[in-house]
């Protein structure tokens, strides 16, 4: 009996010293933007309460528990309370989150975050497994081959999810619309994201498509704009930016991005309590598409650093944003380092357009939306319309030009209608705004 009476009042020293440490650090950073109210005091019952609940673990339950994965535990479900984006990160998951700023790292290729207890997909990131396999926007993942997802942390979640490249995962996922839950076989691989792509959709009329914002996105997006000028022989006409099913990521990556096509002005800002979470981000005087004509391409996968720029380049009246209402994810998380080499991934601030509009749980709602619907084309017949040019003893126009049919064009821009149809409608879009601009 002494022997646990002395437990638990171990736990007691260690969980106070611990704590007092803590406020320590808390309280001399808000004394840096804020006095500390003379009334505040420590909560010794909530104490009181905390440490008899560790002792109680330490003495009664099932198994013994170190000190360590409980205070590691109470952490986590400390940060874990706040809300879906702040968490603790062990020294793997900080090196692990470091990785994936660089884009290259191992797992399935989808950005997640908690929902109800279950992994909710913000988005399936380009030409990784889970996009291959047919992982979608608002999949809710409810088991990880035998294991319930309920219960667990989002970091013990992703932990499962990453492993060797070449080993599978059966993921059960529950998609809106659908009666019963989707079983899906995954093989894990490395996942190396090339941020940006490009390509000409027509003379004239290029296309960029983002997606993630890493680190070195903002210098990929100057070397496309550059070959789809030398592969148009001058410049561009207009621009559509897709970035539809873009999680987000570093956010100086977006202001590089928006700065790209803005020549003035604000571009974000974020707000928050302590002083070194206000920023402002400016334009500089330089728009590499010299004023083209611009098309966004966003839908409810579009997160965080992609609704950075959308709502920049919407509220500076630089690009018709086009698609579904974004995602919604506006706060800033910073990653606190700690002594023992883990972080601490705090929210410490807000996301704000250059009109003021909060981002966080509103999202960008389109200046043109779109709906989710598949075009097909009709069935060839063998009757078709009778034109001028099929009366016998027509007139020639007089100007020599052949009135054969569409060619090439016209069976490209009918596999793009079917292919893509937000993408079909936003070069429709930009061909009439270039014709409008003349």
């Amino acid at each position: 009996m002494l022997k646990k009476k002395n437990i638990f009042i171990l736990s007691l020293g260690i969980m106070l010293g611990v704590f007092m440490g803590i406020c320590g650090s808390v309280f001399a950073e808000r004394g840096k933007a804020e006095p500390v109210a003379e009334t505040e005091t420590l909560p010794y019952e909530d104490l009181r309460a905390f440490t008899e609940i560790f002792g109680r673990i330490k003495r009664d339950y099932v198994e013994p528990v170190s000190d360590k994965k409980l205070l590691e535990d109470a952490i986590r479900g400390m940060l874990s309370g706040l809300d879906p984006h702040s968490a603790y990160l062990v020294a793997e998951e900080y090196q692990e989150l470091k990785e994936g700023t660089t884009g290259q790292f191992g797992g399935l290729g989808i950005e997640v975050t908690m929902e109800n207890g279950f992994v909710k997909v913000v988005s399936p990131i380009d030409d990784t497994p889970a996009q291959r396999a047919g992982i979608k926007t608002g999949d809710l993942i409810v088991r990880l081959d035998d294991q319930p997802v309920k219960g667990m942390t989002l970091a013990d979640a992703v932990k499962l999810m990453r492993g060797e490249p070449g080993s599978k995962i059966l993921l059960t996922v529950v998609r809106e619309g659908m009666e019963a839950p989707l079983k899906i076989n995954i093989t894990r691989d490395i996942i190396k994201v090339k941020s940006v792509k490009n390509r000409m959709l027509e003379k004239g009329y290029g296309y960029v498509r983002i997606s993630s914002f890493q680190s070195g996105t903002g210098e990929s997006l100057k070397e496309a704009l550059a070959a789809l000028k030398k592969e148009n022989g001058g410049s561009l006409k207009g621009l559509v930016l897709d970035l539809r099913n873009n999680p987000g990521g570093v956010l100086n990556a977006a202001v590089e991005v928006s700065d790209a096509f803005i020549k003035s002005g604000l571009i974000v800002y974020t707000e928050g309590r302590i002083e070194n979470s206000e920023m402002r981000f400016n334009a500089s005087p330089d728009d590499l598409i010299d004023g083209a004509a611009m098309v966004v391409l966003i839908n409810a996968g579009s997160a965080s650093a992609s609704e950075i720029v959308a709502g920049a380049l919407q509220d500076q009246k630089r690009a018709v944003i086009m698609g579904e209402k974004s995602f919604g994810k506006g706060s800033v998380q910073t990653i606190l380092p700690t002594s023992n080499g883990s972080a601490v991934k705090l929210t410490t601030a807000r996301y704000y357009t250059p009109s003021g509009r909060s981002i966080q749980a509103e999202g960008i709602e389109p200046d043109i939306t779109l709906a989710r619907v598949k075009l097909e084309s009709l069935e060839k017949t063998e009757f078709k319309p009778v034109k001028e040019a099929d009366l016998s003893r027509h007139l020639q126009n007089g100007k020599g030009k052949s009135t054969d049919g569409e060619g090439e064009q016209g069976e490209n821009k009918e596999a793009l209608e079917t292919k893509d149809y937000p993408l079909y409608e936003a070069l429709t879009l930009l061909k009439g705004m270039s014709i409008m601009h003349k």
